[in-house]
């Protein structure tokens, strides 16, 4: 009995893989295990900045909150204490946005917590 191999699934799984790797540069994007290897590790790194991602955008946030309230005379630290003293319950997010796009509205926040 000869040898049975399912080609249409291979194929399958070789042509998904090939699609994930469409816009890589060189061989990385049409030869087989160049682009398998290529396509895990952005999936690798794809998984990783998703938490990465988190990170770096309350980083950015805190240094926008930072220079917001030093312009005011205080530092971040000392005004996120003196928020959470007043019971202001402004996440950081919303906090950024108001210093770089409203900025009287943040001065108004500061001169509360003051």
């Amino acid at each position: 009995m000869p040898r049975s191999v399912n080609a249409v699934a291979s194929r399958a799984r070789r042509k998904k893989i090939l699609k994930h790797a469409k816009g890589y540069y060189g061989r990385r994007k049409n030869v087989w295990t160049v682009a398998k290897n290529a396509v895990e590790k952005g999936w690798q790194y794809a998984y990783r900045d998703r938490k990465n991602k988190k990170r770096t955008f309350r980083a950015l946030w805190i240094q926008r909150i930072n220079a917001g309230a030093r312009e005011h005379g205080l530092s971040y630290s000392q005004f996120m204490g003196k928020l959470k003293a007043s019971d202001i319950e402004l996440n950081r997010k919303v906090l950024a946005d108001l210093a770089m796009n409203n900025p009287e509205a943040f001065k108004a926040i500061v001169d509360k917590v003051k």
